[in-house]
């Protein structure tokens, strides 16, 4: 029973295959590589946490995805997902309207096949700590200015596990990220990210796609 992170799966999302330099002709290679990439990677004993940003395009058609991906499936909303607090269906909603868009939005990843929808803050024990999980850095953006700052975890000396950045960067000092355009399309083992703590901050680059 391992632990895995992941993050920017962007299932069904044709112009992120420009955007970060994806090496496929069209989404119905790149879903159909994410999925063998994960389930080479994840048995059905394993837990897989999602960062955010699962699916785009034809939502419906792209969730259909998460049923076919091995493990224990939770997913920490971000920007792209309609179940995260900031969606403006949701954010612009207020008191029982926002509270009944909130539980229809995470219905609908629980039926694609999540097991639970958190929301942020989270925490997770990594080599003999705990760290910040979200779909968003403490600083840093994949293009221009920090976007979404309301929404960031406050950073408190210690680790931050996230998305959001897509090739930006690996790792930059105490900021591990775990998007599939990061770790060549496979998800994180824990015990790897529990390593890279135990090895101090440095930088380090996106790895090339498997």
């Amino acid at each position: 029973m391992t632990t895995y992170f992941t993050s920017d799966l962007h299932l069904g999302h044709l112009n992120i295959i420009r955007f970060c330099d994806r090496p496929f002709s069209g989404v119905p290679q790149m879903n159909a590589r994410l999925a063998e990439l994960w389930n080479e990677t994840v048995t059905d004993d394993d837990t897989v946490w999602v960062l955010g940003d699962v699916a785009l395009g034809a939502l419906d058609e792209s969730l259909a995805w998460i049923g076919r991906l091995a493990g224990r499936k939770l997913l920490v909303p971000g920007n792209h997902d309609r179940c995260w607090v900031g969606d403006p269906r949701i954010r612009k909603a207020s008191g029982e309207t926002r509270d009944a868009r909130i539980a229809e939005a995470k219905d609908r990843y629980l039926a694609a096949g999540f097991a639970e929808v958190l929301d942020e803050p989270v925490r997770f024990e990594l080599a003999g700590g705990t760290a910040a999980v979200s779909h968003f850095p403490f600083e840093g953006d994949s293009h221009g200015a920090d976007r979404y700052t309301e929404y960031r975890p406050f950073d408190d000396g210690g680790w931050v596990v996230h998305g959001h950045v897509h090739t930006t960067w690996r790792q930059r000092g105490r900021q591990l990220n775990v998007g599939v355009d990061a770790w060549g399309g496979r998800p994180v083992p824990a015990q790897t990210l529990a390593d890279l703590i135990d090895a101090g901050p440095q930088d380090l680059a996106p790895l090339p796609w498997a």
